[in-house]
């Protein structure tokens, strides 16, 4: 049975491994160039054996609890796919993966490993933003005929309208253990920051746009 905060609970492991990093007076310079004074890197946990085992943990009792129907684990090439892995282990359920773009050469193959026409996926990735990246991965599961209604993470940034995201016209729903208002209360609680920070942080995860012009 899921403890009544799980999602607390993954948080603050998520900032004691290092996944969750701050960086309030340097802030981090992102892939897109943009400034943030915060960086997330759910690959981190596969290295750490205890926290990795607790979140997987909390993840198997979410789909038990939760009642996810799926025939198939996809897991999400790359991050994806470690997490994809363990949890079809733990659910004893088949899995794939499902590159970003096919391998271009071969059988040119987007997806591997064995799957059914009409069998329902569920895809399997480590952390979601507007979800906009799943749509790749998403439009390749459907070409090949399968069924995708449910997208799980372990960490969702869940500070945008999802009315106006990519995901909206794709019937999808996402599954996860954590977002930004657990972060923040785990921060908040454990007063890991200045009062100053956190509003700092708030005002970022609020109006990122607004954030950087401010902080030039």
């Amino acid at each position: 049975m899921l403890a009544q905060n799980y999602e607390n609970a993954v948080a603050e492991i998520l900032i004691n491994i290092g996944s969750i990093k701050f960086s309030f007076h340097k802030p981090f310079t992102l892939t897109s160039g943009l400034k943030s004074p915060v960086y997330v890197d759910c690959r981190k946990i596969i290295s750490f054996v205890k926290e990795r085992n607790q979140i997987l943990d909390y993840a198997t009792k979410y789909f038990e609890e939760h009642k996810i129907n799926f025939d198939i684990m996809a897991g999400g090439e790359t991050a994806g796919i470690p997490y994809a892995a363990y949890l079809s282990d733990s659910l004893q359920k088949p899995m794939i993966y499902v590159r970003k773009k096919p391998k271009g050469f071969g059988n040119d193959q987007q997806i591997e490993g064995h799957y059914k026409k009409n069998q329902k996926a569920i895809l399997i990735e480590d952390l979601a933003t507007d979800g906009g990246s799943k749509i790749v991965f998403i439009e390749a599961l459907r070409k090949a005929e399968l069924l995708v209604s449910d997208v799980f993470v372990i960490f969702y940034y869940n500070i945008f309208d999802i009315k106006n995201s990519p995901l909206a016209s794709s019937n999808i729903n996402i599954h996860y253990l954590a977002t930004w208002k657990n972060i923040i209360d785990v921060i908040s609680k454990k007063n890991l920051y200045t009062n100053e920070n956190i509003d700092n942080l708030n005002s970022y995860l609020q109006n990122p746009s607004r954030w950087r012009k401010e902080n030039e």
